[in-house]
């Protein structure tokens, strides 16, 4: 029989999922392969006594960091709203430095790449975290380069994952290295998840979140260029419309919400296209007219290629049951 001996650390306020589910998946290893494979996990946790989880569920850890441990094949740092309040814990952040060089690999899910970056174990290394964190990550860890859009992100022995149930990901990725795709396969279906997620992180997070302050003259572009997805929009067109040299508007706007203006229009019509698929029954050909795409095929090639998904699929995977009929 192959034994794995795996580590999920547990601090303060760290989220419930982002163990329990990477646990169960590798529970299952053992069941379906009648015993001749099996993950050993442990809890370790930063304090000593029961640690309460953000959701407010309590474990009492298995070992601390201040005990003797075992020898850890794998070690997996799960996120939580605790995370930031551990990152000048040296205690810790040395002893994941002590981890990161005994481990065969060091996997972080959600946020808890933060506690890797305090240890300093992702400095020129490619990670990812929820989308919600990425912009902060990049900022606090200028050495590491931050995939913002990937589900999950291995990079040598280093494996960073996005937000919560990515954690199911992760070890489905991990179960694979271990024991084969056929009982990573076996593993998915018993869970009843997909063993590779189509699409990234855009799929979920909303693509326009840097809109300015009503009195911002770059308010009048943004709200011109979201009232007429449907026109032509091109950087001339806009500033001519808005009586702005064009170079006096790519400036100022790349300035106020740190991207072009045409990228702004580009993602505009895509997270329009996706309120349309969401939310109402409109056919793709019509939603591609009120989007600015043009035509159908237009809409499915930008859109798979910006989300990782086709128009169809996100529909089946997003339409709220309560969609209505707008008329065309």
């Amino acid at each position: 029989m192959r034994k794995i001996t795996v580590g999920l650390l547990v601090f303060p306020r760290f989220q419930m999922l982002d163990i329990a589910a990477p646990g169960d998946a590798f529970a299952e290893v053992k069941v379906l392969s009648k015993g001749q494979s099996e993950y050993e996990i442990l809890t370790i946790g930063t304090t000593r006594g029961p640690i309460q989880s953000s959701s407010g569920l309590t474990i009492l850890p298995d070992r601390t960091i201040f005990d003797p441990c075992p020898h850890f094949d794998t070690l997996i740092v799960p996120g939580g709203l605790g995370v930031f309040d551990i990152l000048e814990d040296t205690t810790l952040t040395d002893w994941l430095a002590m981890q990161g060089e005994n481990c065969r690999r060091i996997g972080a899910i959600c946020n808890g790449v933060f506690a890797l970056g305090a240890a300093g174990m992702i400095s020129g290394r490619t990670v990812t975290t929820h989308w919600m964190d990425a912009a902060n990550l990049a900022s606090m860890f200028r050495k590491a380069k931050v995939e913002p859009d990937l589900i999950y992100v291995k990079d040598g022995s280093l494996y960073t994952t996005a937000g919560v149930t990515a954690g199911i990901d992760l070890s489905l990725a991990l179960i694979e290295e271990d024991f084969g795709k056929q009982m990573a396969v076996d593993v998915a279906k018993y869970l009843i998840v997909y063993l590779r997620r189509a699409g990234g992180q855009s799929q979920f997070s909303p693509l326009l979140d840097m809109q300015v302050e009503s009195d911002s003259p770059i308010a009048a572009v943004q709200g011109y260029i979201l009232g007429n997805l449907e026109q032509e929009l091109t950087l001339p067109s806009i500033a001519d419309t808005l009586q702005m040299s064009a170079r006096h508007l790519s400036r100022l706007f790349k300035q106020e919400c740190g991207m072009t203006v045409m990228s702004f229009v580009n993602d505009a019509r895509i997270d329009a296209a996706r309120h349309h698929l969401e939310a109402t029954e409109l056919t793709l050909s019509e939603i591609a007219r009120r989007c600015g795409f043009g035509n159908a095929a237009t809409f499915r090639r930008v859109f798979g290629k910006r989300l990782g998904i086709s128009p169809v699929d996100y529909r089946q995977r997003f339409h709220s049951e309560n969609a209505h009929t707008e008329k065309v």
